[in-house]
């Protein structure tokens, strides 16, 4: 499997079981930080899996003991980017260039959500800044006990722009709490984390955080992959409209989606008591 994909300079992508990809953000010596060519290279990998037969689920994790990812790398963005003061642009032409630079960013983190295999994201450690807008973008979250959470933006002087201020109120379901760590900038930990709902589980360490996901995944992958990617763009449909919108657009994407084979397959498997085996997409 892994012949079939490129090595990449930020990511690690591997293959632990059949189906299951894994990949890690390997900057470690950065705390996983982002710059520029990471957010493209990110890309590019969340879309090749996207296009693969073979891969039914996704793990994303950082490198290292420390950090899921510190967020944005300040040190390089202050050397190039929006961030880099223009006094040659008038004040147009600057917010031009910022909304040029800030849509590609956008589009890179929400390659994860668009991917149609579900991703389960392996958080440990620091998880700042971007690693939030990261995270959000993932169907499913378990983190180490270790693990501090952080919006940071307001602290840099900005509004978070890649996603969180989107995305974390849907993902929790409690405004006054997401309007608390937004403005605060507060540091909120692992079990805080859990007791909203921005984490599934709350593992002892990262191994173990790890080998849980996994295990999660062998789950996933092991069911129709049919019917896992359409539960995942129905979920995320009706999670932005309303309900009846959800209704009806199920309706319309099960006309084609039941006449599937794997219908009959886990039918078949449910009477003879086997577990049932599904074709690749």
């Amino acid at each position: 499997m892994a012949s079939k994909f490129p090595s990449y300079k930020y990511f690690n992508l591997t293959f632990p079981a059949e189906y299951v990809a894994h990949v890690e953000i390997n900057r470690a010596k950065k705390l996983n930080s982002f710059e520029e060519p990471m957010w493209y290279e990110m890309r590019d990998i969340f879309t090749a899996l996207d296009l693969s037969s073979s891969v039914r689920a996704i793990i994303l994790s950082g490198a290292g003991d420390r950090a899921f990812t510190a967020g944005l790398d300040t040190v390089a963005a202050a050397k190039e980017g929006p961030l880099v003061p223009s006094p040659e642009l008038d004040g147009a032409r600057k917010a031009l260039s910022i909304r040029r630079h800030l849509r590609p960013f956008q589009d890179c983190i929400s390659s994860v959500e668009r991917c149609d295999k579900p991703v389960i994201c392996v958080i440990h450690g620091i998880a700042y800044g971007l690693g939030v807008d990261l995270s959000c973008c993932t169907d499913v979250r378990f983190c180490s006990a270790d693990t501090k959470f952080c919006v940071k933006e307001v602290d840099i002087g900005i509004a978070a722009d890649i996603g969180t201020l989107s995305r974390l109120p849907k993902a929790v379901g409690n405004e006054s709490w997401v309007k608390d760590v937004c403005y605060t900038a507060r540091i909120w930990d692992a079990q805080e984390a859990e007791k909203v709902g921005y984490v599934s589980r709350v593992c002892k360490d990262k191994e173990d955080t790890m080998r849980q996901a996994l295990e999660w995944a062998k789950v996933i992958v092991a069911k129709s992959p049919v019917a896992i990617q359409s539960t995942k763009e129905v979920l995320n449909y009706s999670r932005d409209h309303t309900v009846q919108e959800g209704l009806d657009f199920v309706g319309i994407w099960n006309m084609a989606a039941m006449q599937t084979t794997d219908i009959q397959r886990s039918m078949k498997a449910a009477m003879e008591r086997k577990k049932p085996t599904f074709e690749k997409l």
